[in-house]
């Protein structure tokens, strides 16, 4: 072999060793969150007349997604909710909870950084009892917190169970599960006048495949049995309560975590392949925000009929 070959040979090699680490970088690290609208579409229709009279608490209970964590001012989930920003979305114009509740109050309670152990405090020392005239529409994130934290930098344990297995978990998905329950009766009682619980389900920034270390965190090969389990737990809770509604946010963010680039896997997302977390994984961006809003509306619009 000549050496004019071999330098060639070698040149070609270099390249493709190039492109090749050009493409893993584009693909796992560089995350485009787009712009626009983002998440399924609301109707308007149930929007263009008052839904009640009462008096309304819409109460907020949980983790940093609820407590709007990263949002600009107006634009978390929570606060869209109530009403839309100056520049709202042409497709959400309209679609506000203050359009169709004349007497409605507001109220968030929910902590970054917080787990489900502490939700249940929260609630027991920040809510009072409310009049027998007001309704409440609780919406709530309780749960991931207690999965994620505190990244593998300690030993798995409640409320901080990063890295564990499922054979460890399984207690504490146990007391997950009892102490939603104690949560939502807590709810209950504090509204006499009759309520209605949204709690979302996690998602998962993974995308369903499990491989924290692809974002630079530790490997966690439980990953997705302890987030199945626990989000299997949310619903079995949930649907022991005639009040509580379980909000579909896992499958909506399926395919705008950390591999939504990548055209070749199951949850990729053809009309919208874009990332909707924030840098630190645990919270949405804003565009994230807007489809959590967009799933709470729509399952608040279905339980419409119990307010008046």
């Amino acid at each position: 072999m000549t050496r004019r070959r071999r330098l060639l040979i070698l040149v070609g090699v270099g390249l493709g060793l190039i492109g090749a680490a050009a493409a893993y970088v584009e693909f796992h690290f560089h995350l485009p969150e787009g712009e626009g609208p983002a998440g399924p579409a609301v109707p308007l229709e149930p929007f263009e007349r008052p839904w009640t009279q009462r008096k309304v608490l819409l109460l907020g209970v949980g983790d940093s997604v609820t407590a709007g964590f990263g949002a600009t001012r107006g634009r978390s989930y929570f606060d869209r909710l109530i009403a839309n920003p100056a520049d709202e979305f042409e497709d959400m114009r309209g679609r506000c909870l203050s359009a169709v509740l004349p007497n409605l109050q507001t109220r968030n309670i929910a902590m970054s950084g917080s787990n489900s152990l502490e939700h249940v405090r929260h609630i027991t020392e920040k809510l009072e009892t409310q009049p027998g005239d007001v309704f409440g529409l609780v919406v709530m994130t309780s749960g991931g917190n207690d999965l994620i934290h505190w990244y593998g930098r300690s030993p798995p344990r409640e409320g901080a169970m990063y890295g564990a297995t499922l054979e460890q978990a399984n207690p504490w998905v146990t007391n997950y599960e009892t102490r939603l329950g104690e949560i939502f009766a807590l709810l209950e009682a504090r509204f006499p006048g009759g309520c209605r619980i949204f709690i979302a389900d996690i998602y998962d920034p993974s995308d369903g495949r499990g491989d924290p270390e692809t974002a630079g965190l530790p490997a966690w090969p439980g990953a997705m049995a302890v987030h199945g389990a626990y989000n299997d737990a949310l619903r079995r809770s949930a649907g022991r309560h005639a009040t509580v509604r379980v909000v579909p946010m896992h499958a909506e963010f399926l395919g705008h975590g950390i591999h939504c680039r990548k055209f070749w896997t199951t949850h990729y997302r053809t009309r919208d392949p874009h990332y909707w977390y924030a840098p630190n994984l645990e919270d949405p961006n804003e565009r994230g925000y807007d489809a959590i809003r967009r799933v709470f509306l729509i399952e608040i619009l279905k339980e419409a009929a119990a307010l008046k």
